[in-house]
C-alpha cells in the first residue's frame, strides 16, 4: 500500500510536500452485519455511464435510435454538469431517458458514507461501493499565495491492500477487491461535490496498489484526463514495486509521475518493511526506473518513510543518495515522516532525524522535499478510518436499511 503524496519538487529549504490526511473518528457499533465471500475481481458494471468516453457515448444514443450528438449531451451532463441521476438529465428526451433506465444503465456515482474535516482542512471520505464495501479518498486544498486553489484528490485503487506493508493501515485491514474504473474516477467526482471547486491533481496513492489493478488504473487515467480534464502531468500513479508493471506502464507513454515507495536504501532493509520486496529485488526496480525514464522523458519520483530507528539514519541517507546516482541522474526524494497509527510498533522521527536526513541527501546532490503533513489532528494513516467501520466485506439483509445510520463496524 503506498502512502499519499502531493510532491513539490523544490531545494529542501523552499520543499513542502502535502500527507496522505487519513482521519480516523470513534465508533460505536449498532449491530452486527453478516460477512460476504471476498471477490479479487472489479464488479462487471456492463451498464455504467460514468468513465466512458464520448465516443462510448454517441455509440450508446445511435443504439437507443436516437442521433449521435444527444451522446454528447450525456457527456456534459456527466462530466461538465455531474448529475448524478439519469431522471435528472432534463435536457435529453424523455424517452431517452426511460430507454437508458429500461436497458439498466445508471449514471454509476457512488454516496458518500462519511467525511470528516481537519483543523487544515483536508477531507477525508469513506465511500460505499454498490457491494456495500468502503472505501477511502482525500481531498487536500493548497492555498496559493500566487495563483487560485489546488485541489489534490488521492484515490484508492482496491478495496484494501494485498500487500500488507509493515507500516500500513490499509493492509492491516484486509483486501477485498480491485476497483472498477468508475468507482475510481467517481472518487474525484465525490471530492469536487464535497469542495465545490475543481480537482487540479490526482494522486493513486489511496488504499491499494495501483499496479495491481493496471487495467482500471489505466482506464480510469484516461477518463480522467480526456472527460474530466485533468492534465496528465497532475495525475502521479504510485507502486511499491509489482514485477513488470513498471515497463508495460512505460509502454504507455503518460505524461504522468510514477512514484516508488521504496522506504530503504538496500534490500534486506527493505524487505523488513516491504514484505513483497522479496519477489521484486531492488537491483529489478532500480533497473526499470532507468528504462522508464529512459522510455518515456519523465523522472520517477521515490517516496522514503521515515521509521524512527530504522531507517532514518544519516547513514541511510548516504547510503541511498548511492544507490539512486549508481542507478541514473535527475532523481526526487520525498521524504514522508511517519505517521502512527494504532497497533504499530513504528515511531514518528523527531523533526531534528528528519532534517538531518533531508540535509545529508542534498549534499549528496539529491533533490529532495519534506512532506507537510496534512489532517494528523485526525489520525494521518491512510486506512485508518476505513478499519475503523469495516475490517471485512459487508453485506446488508434484505430486510434492513442501508443508510447511513444503519451501517456499523463488523466485530
Amino acid at each position: 500500500m503506498t502512502l499519499l503524496r502531493q510532491v513539490i519538487s523544490a531545494p529542501l529549504a523552499h520543499a513542502v510536500v502535502l500527507s496522505r490526511s487519513c482521519l480516523a473518528v470513534s465508533v460505536t457499533p449498532r449491530r452486527k452485519l453478516s460477512v460476504s465471500s471476498s471477490s479479487r475481481a472489479p464488479r462487471v458494471d456492463a451498464n455504467v455511464l460514468l468513465g466512458m468516453s464520448e465516443q462510448e457515448l454517441q455509440k450508446l444514443a445511435v443504439d437507443l435510435g436516437q442521433q449521435s450528438y444527444r451522446g454528447k449531451q450525456l457527456h456534459h451532463l456527466i462530466y461538465k454538469r455531474k448529475v448524478k441521476e439519469i431522471e435528472n438529465f432534463i435536457q435529453l428526451p424523455q424517452s431517452f431517458r426511460n430507454d437508458l433506465q429500461e436497458a439498466g444503465w445508471t449514471v454509476g456515482r457512488l454516496p458518500i458514507f462519511r467525511t470528516v474535516t481537519a483543523a487544515d482542512g483536508t477531507v477525508k471520505l469513506l465511500i460505499k461501493l454498490e457491494d456495500n464495501r468502503l472505501i477511502e479518498t482525500v481531498g487536500i486544498p493548497v492555498e496559493d499565495e500566487k495563483g487560485p486553489m489546488r485541489l489534490t484528490a488521492c484515490v484508492s485503487s482496491q478495496v484494501g491492500c494485498p500487500l500488507r506493508c509493515s507500516f500500513c493501515a490499509t493492509g492491516k485491514g484486509g483486501f477485498s477487491r480491485n476497483l472498477s474504473s468508475h468507482e475510481i474516477v467517481g472518487q474525484v467526482l465525490a471530492i469536487e461535490e464535497i469542495f465545490k471547486h475543481r480537482v487540479t491533481n490526482v494522486v493513486f496513492m489511496g488504499m491499494g496498489e495501483p499496479m495491481l489493478n493496471l487495467k482500471s488504473v489505466l482506464e480510469a487515467h484516461r477518463c480522467l484526463n480526456k472527460d474530466v480534464q485533468i492534465g496528465q502531468r497532475m495525475i502521479t500513479i504510485s507502486t511499491v514495486g509489482v514485477p513488470n508493471t513498471i515497463k508495460k506502464l512505460a509502454s504507455y507513454k503518460l505524461q504522468s509521475t510514477l512514484a516508488i515507495s521504496l522506504h530503504a536504501p538496500n534490500q534486506k532493509l527493505r524487505e523488513s518493511i516491504v514484505p513483497s520486496a522479496k519477489s521484486y529485488p531492488l537491483e529489478a526496480i532500480m533497473k526499470d526506473c532507468r528504462d522508464y525514464f529512459q522510455e518515456t522523458s519523465r523522472r520517477v519520483s521515490f517516496e522514503y518513510a521515515l521509521l524512527a530507528g530504522v531507517n532514518d539514519q544519516v547513514e541511510h541517507a548516504v547510503e541511498l543518495a548511492e544507490l539512486l546516482h549508481e542507478w541514473g541522474r535527475g532523481h526526487h526524494v520525498n521524504l514522508i515522516p511517519f505517521n502512527p497509527i494504532e497497533g504499530s510498533d513504528y515511531q514518528r522521527p523527531y523533526k531534528k532525524a528528519v532534517l538531518a536526513f533531508a540535509a545529508a541527501l542534498e549534499s549528496h546532490k539529491i533533490t529532495t522535499s519534506i512532506r507537510q503533513t496534512r489532517g494528523l489532528d485526525a489520525s494521518a494513516a491512510c486506512g485508518q478510518l476505513r478499519n475503523e467501520f469495516q475490517k471485512s466485506p459487508l453485506r446488508i439483509d434484505s430486510s434492513t436499511s442501508s443508510s447511513e445510520s444503519d451501517i456499523a463496524v463488523a466485530s
